[in-house]
């Protein structure tokens, strides 16, 4: 089989369908480049002494790892100097990160979680980054936070690198999905899986279920629906999956087909939810839409939301496009 770089995919797909100019190519590659140097640090583990909690908090109040702290520095100082970015945005940091004046200023906006799953750091569990690529609006002068309130369906590339067994990175530009695979010994990454769908029916679900007590009714229903199995209403037995990693889960998700939800619930109604919309979920969601499944907050679609806050939290149902669909459904009754 021949083999198939990321750089060569992305040529071929600018060729194809004029997506991909030269600047988003580069920056995307920059990227790539940057997850390899994170799944080295990982790799490593204790060897590299970068294991355990750093004693800082993140702007989430979110105790740190020292991978997270690693993990973020290594994607900001990989992205300054290429000149495809006018700013970033960073899970780890409370405003955004402008670009230097001394490096020239590009027409991209790089968001990014260095680290998802930090929990899962010290005991050797998949976890992964993730990061999202928007268009610097048009004649925009010194960026500012309000220059990233953009609809998620603005988003121009979004993708993940996991680092599991095999460390992958999965990518979409707007044409259907792909996914990458590390080749440790070249150090290049390799086209391994082309245009990934989901299923659009399933009989897996991803939730933490030690939080039932606390959820809203059409979330109780629906889990308790498919915990009926075959003679519920539903008609089919399900199995639970819980990784507490979002990136390892959506990947299984993607591979297999699923529900993954992560629901508001009446613990802090002040907080809407826990994962991050600009870091989280609206990348996985233009990745899970573009491979054929849907992402809704409970109520609309993901992509649709306009943001109003840098960290603004949501409430998450994605995967499977019939199950999603029927969790939305009892929301909206």
């Amino acid at each position: 089989m021949k083999r198939v770089s990321l750089t060569q995919h992305l040529v071929e797909e600018q060729r194809l369908n004029n997506t991909i100019p030269a600047e988003l190519r580069l920056l995307i590659e920059v990227v790539a480049r940057a997850c390899k140097t994170i799944s080295h640090a990982v790799g490593k583990g204790a060897l590299g002494e970068v294991l355990g909690t750093a004693d800082t908090e993140n702007v989430q109040g979110e105790v740190q790892k020292k991978l997270d702290i690693l993990s973020n520095e290594i994607l900001l100082e990989a992205n300054e100097w290429g000149g495809h970015l006018a700013a970033m945005a960073s899970e780890e940091m409370e405003s955004i990160h402008p670009i230097p004046n001394r490096y020239p200023m590009g027409e991209y906006m790089l968001l990014f979680d260095p680290l998802d799953g930090s929990s899962n750091i010290d005991v050797n569990v998949s976890i992964g980054t993730i990061f999202s690529v928007l268009k610097a609006p048009e004649g925009m002068g010194t960026p500012t936070e309000q220059d990233f309130m953009q609809a998620g369906s603005k988003q121009v590339a979004a993708g993940y690198a996991v680092y599991g067994p095999q460390t992958m990175l999965v990518l979409t530009t707007g044409h259907g999905v792909n996914c990458f695979t590390l080749d440790r010994e070249m150090g290049s990454w390799v086209l391994t899986q082309r245009n990934m769908q989901i299923p659009e029916d399933t009989q897996e679900f991803a939730i933490n279920a030690s939080n039932t007590r606390h959820w809203f009714p059409p979330v109780t229903r629906y889990v308790n629906e498919m915990m009926a199995g075959k003679t519920g209403p539903l008609g089919k037995d399900y199995n639970m999956r819980w990784i507490a990693s979002m990136v390892a889960d959506v990947h299984r998700i993607l591979n297999r087909g699923g529900v993954f939800m992560y629901p508001a619930d009446a613990r802090d109604l002040d907080k809407p939810g826990k994962l991050r919309l600009m870091y989280e979920a609206n990348p996985m969601s233009m990745i899970v839409e573009q491979a054929g499944g849907a992402s809704t907050d409970g109520k609309q679609r993901m992509l649709d939301i306009v943001p109003t806050k840098l960290h603004q939290r949501v409430p998450v149902f994605l995967g499977s496009k019939n199950e999603v669909e029927r969790v939305t459904k009892y929301h909206q009754e």
